[in-house]
């Protein structure tokens, strides 16, 4: 996961680390305010007291807390820049891979898991950097300063805060041990629930026709009810966390209290009673202080708690990320983009091919030999699975020939830049498959210069003259997935 933040800009981490500084100050104010409040505790208690003393130190603490409240409200600000820039990076990244990626990857991945990691895992990670980057360095910050200005306070009070703190991180570190399988479940379970819900949705006529909706729906409650009871699982365990930092807290301050009560009976009033006086004062004054303290490292803790709570769902979230990132296509790309001294001529030499996640001895093909010159046509018969489509995607190389030569226009299709290649193929697949915008854009699709008479040659060409009887012609919305046509059109517009 922690490999993905290489892909924040410099400008990015110049705001985490104004951040980081603006959180040092936030916790130095914070934890300056028990020093203001141990002054107005002694100054109160005493015979003498001095409303000016009381009104220095009370504006100081406001100014404290506002200058806090300050900090923590532009840290809100950089950070959710930070993080909105972090999450389009990863999106424009991950949208940018997969769209380089072969058939063996897609269907190492699988269409709804790219979904899922391209918008669920990024809305993780982002709401990880929004909220976990603040707290994983404000709470470990103010824990030790805090820990710190209070060790040489009182070796009791001490010891009391490092028992409290060591029951908390025991705690953690077994519901995080416990939750952390089940998150990674979860991640997989969405996958699914997206793979139902997708293809229920992209087939409900099929599921009409048939009356399929109830065989459907248990399909869908299945997985449905499996995520349910694992989010309910890592809910109720974390549950735990929110009633034992009460029963931490309210605990630490009844022993704060009771060994402050003790300190305070330990002063005896015999002898200069004076002194005596003072020095249970500055007790009282101490304990006040300290209880603060002691709070600010149980509140530091409880940011501990809700980071633990979001990182291993944002760990596993980032390592699929990771995953894609990662994952190399299978077909290199090739540097040929010159011009050919044949044209219009294919041949496949010796050609045998095996799907990458079938067994390697079962071929699809086995030693296929044939040429095509410009000009001629060729049909290719066979039984289903006999490898008709296959040996068409070998030509646009959607995949990668096992052993033999695919040769397009006398050149290896493996030494072809692939754009160049695909420039030289034209696919009319058996799935008519339309993009949301106008039929102009869906005949012209990816190139922007096609003029009215050559859109006319293959509307012809294509028999779809149906386009110019529509209200805007080739200027008519297509819906996605083309749902506004009929199956023939569809078809007529993707040939």
């Amino acid at each position: 996961m922690f490999s993905l933040f290489k892909n924040l800009k410099m400008k990015d981490w110049c705001l985490i680390v104004i951040t980081i500084a603006l959180i040092v100050v936030q916790v130095w104010l914070e934890l300056k305010m028990p020093d203001y409040t141990k002054e107005l505790t002694t100054i109160v208690q005493s015979e003498n007291t001095n409303m000016d003393d009381v009104w220095k130190n009370g504006g100081l603490m406001l100014a404290c807390a506002a200058g806090s409240l300050l900090s923590a409200i532009i840290c809100a600000i950089l950070i959710s820049k930070v993080a909105s820039s972090f999450s389009a990076i990863l999106r424009e990244k991950l949208f940018n891979k997969i769209a380089g990626f072969t058939n063996a990857e897609m269907n190492k991945f699988s269409v709804p898991s790219l979904i899922t990691r391209t918008t669920n895992d990024v809305v993780q990670m982002q709401n990880f950097m929004a909220m976990g980057v603040q707290l994983i360095f404000k709470a470990p910050i103010m824990a030790v300063w805090a820990i710190c200005k209070i060790s040489s306070t009182n070796i009791e009070w001490t010891s009391a805060v490092i028992i409290s703190v060591g029951i908390i991180l025991l705690c953690i570190t077994i519901l995080v041990g416990i939750c952390l399988p089940r998150f990674k479940k979860i991640q997989k379970l969405t996958d699914d629930i997206n793979n139902v819900t997708r293809e229920n949705v992209s087939g409900i006529r099929v599921v009409r026709a048939f009356n399929a909706e109830n065989y459907q729906e248990k399909k869908f409650e299945k997985v449905n009810n499996e995520i349910t009871k694992n989010n309910l699982f890592t809910s109720r365990a974390m549950g735990f966390m929110m009633p034992i930092m009460t029963l931490v807290m309210n605990g630490l301050m009844i022993a704060i209290y009771w060994i402050g009560a003790i300190l305070v009976n330990n002063i005896a009033l015999s002898g200069d009673i004076e002194l005596a006086i003072a020095e249970r004062v500055a007790v009282v004054g101490n304990m006040v202080a300290f209880t603060q303290y002691a709070m600010q490292v149980v509140m530091s803790f409880m940011m501990l708690i809700v980071i633990f709570i979001v990182l291993p769902r944002t760990i596993i979230s980032g390592n699929r990320i990771a995953d894609v990132l990662k994952t190399s296509s299978s077909i290199a790309d090739g540097c040929f983009s010159g011009k050919t001294q044949e044209c219009g001529q294919i041949e496949f030499k010796n050609v045998s091919f095996s799907y990458p996640d079938s067994d390697c001895n079962k071929n699809v093909l086995t030693d296929i030999n044939f040429e095509i010159k410009k000009g001629e046509m060729l049909a290719i018969i066979g039984a289903t699975g006999s490898g008709k489509t296959t040996l068409i995607n070998l030509i646009a190389r959607f995949y990668d020939v096992t052993s033999g030569e695919v040769l397009v226009d006398g050149i290896n299709v493996k030494d072809y830049n692939q754009n160049v290649l695909r420039d030289k193929v034209s696919i009319a697949s058996q799935k008519a498959v339309l993009f949301k915008g106008s039929v102009k854009d869906n005949i012209a699709y990816g190139d922007n210069e096609v003029d009215e008479y050559k859109l006319k040659q293959v509307l012809d060409m294509a028999n779809a003259g149906f386009v110019y009887q529509l209200e805007n012609g080739v200027e008519s919305e297509v819906s996605q997935g083309g749902t506004n046509f009929s199956g023939g059109q569809k078809q007529r517009i993707a040939i």
